[in-house]
């Protein structure tokens, strides 16, 4: 298997000299292999918004390594890494972030256009991924006309038109009601198995999950255990799920 991310004894502490230090990682190992739907999965303050803005290059570690496609990415600045981001990282949040005066084609266009790409490349690559999420039918469409469940799968074609290496998700189902939810979480597995898209899922949602490979739990800033679905039904391994949050709180 390839290896598309490795994060290797990462810390984050925060607080400047002379103030009381936070320390939110303490020390954090993990790879993701192509294809694979990791879950991360914590109580608030555990650090897994932390470890979700060093992998999306918005933070820096205090320590330790990050790499992404081979790339250490503390070693890129500026223009670098801004270009970095855009080609390699795909982010879909949970409040949409969709721009409201432009339309659903142009909200997906986005990045393909910070990143220079002809006007002919960015309406097939637009086309493309608006097929593949089943809203091509809304792409001449402002987000103000759409449901909340459709403005999720413009933001994930967002996050997918460049083809990233790495699909960042932070609570993405986090304001949908239960059948967008539920829509979003089975459009995001046929991405990863159909197509091999490689997806971190940080959620507090034991249903959504359910629908990961492996799940990291953190705990006090470091990774207190590990869970892998198997061969398990996503009922079972739902169970599992709830059972192993239960031993965390203890």
């Amino acid at each position: 298997m390839e290896t598309i991310v490795s994060i290797q004894d990462v810390k984050k502490v925060y607080g400047k000299k002379n103030e009381k230090k936070t320390e939110a990682l303490k020390g954090i190992s993990f790879e993701v292999e192509k294809g694979e739907f990791i879950g991360i999965m914590g109580a608030s303050g555990s650090g897994k918004s932390t470890l979700l803005n060093l992998l999306s290059t918005l933070d820096r570690p205090t320590d330790g390594r990050i790499e992404i496609n081979q790339k250490d990415v503390a070693n890129l600045k500026g223009n670098q890494l801004a270009d970095f981001r855009g080609k390699e990282i795909g982010f879909i949040f949970q409040d949409f972030n969709l721009l409201e005066n432009l339309t659903a084609a142009e909200n997906i266009a986005v990045p393909l256009s910070l990143q220079g790409a002809k006007p002919k490349v960015i309406k097939q690559k637009v086309q493309q991924v608006a097929q593949r999420l089943s809203i091509d039918h809304i792409l001449d469409s402002y987000p103000s006309a759409i449901s909340g469940g459709q403005k999720q799968r413009v933001a994930a074609a967002r996050a997918l038109v460049t083809q990233p290496t790495i699909l960042l998700g932070d609570e993405p189902t986090g304001a949908l009601d239960s059948k967008s939810a539920k829509d979003l979480l089975d459009t995001m597995e046929e991405l990863n198995q159909r197509d091999q898209v490689s997806i971190l899922l940080v959620t507090h949602d034991p249903l959504s999950a359910s629908y990961c490979q492996r799940i990291l739990f953190i705990k006090d800033g470091v990774i207190h255990q590990e869970i892998q679905r198997g061969e398990q039904h996503r009922e079972a391994f739902y169970r599992e799920i709830l059972n192993t949050l239960g031993t965390l709180e203890q």
